[in-house]
């Protein structure tokens, strides 16, 4: 089992910055591939970034160039960095951990921003 919290989302206007962090209940050096999905009102669930254990990052084409994941090995904790933030980028943001075979989901934070 892991448990996923999320904390940073909130509301920003367009061009401006949020920082997401997701703590995880085990060392995330663990975790096969851990990352941020975000679903906007009236749509599919759509993957932002991944890191795998190996460090290696995956972007979606909309966020590359503005969003940026990292982690903090010792803090059990993987962040999302976002900046020049778009009205299209609201959404409700989740954190995700596959470990062990098994995708778990945090709780979710939301990220309005506005035009």
């Amino acid at each position: 089992q892991v448990q996923l919290v999320e904390s940073g989302g909130g509301l920003v206007q367009a061009g401006g910055s949020l920082r997401l962090s997701c703590s995880a209940s085990v060392s995330v050096f663990r975790i096969n591939y851990m990352g941020w999905y975000r679903q906007a009102a009236g749509k599919q669930r759509e993957l932002v970034a991944n890191m795998h254990r190996s460090g290696s990052t995956n972007y979606a084409d909309s966020v590359k160039g503005r969003f940026t994941i990292s982690r903090d090995l010792a803090e059990r904790t993987m962040y999302l960095q976002m900046n020049s933030l778009k009205p299209e980028d609201t959404a409700v943001y989740y954190c995700n951990a596959e470990y062990l075979a098994t995708d778990y989901w945090g709780q979710g934070t939301q990220v309005t921003v506005s035009s």
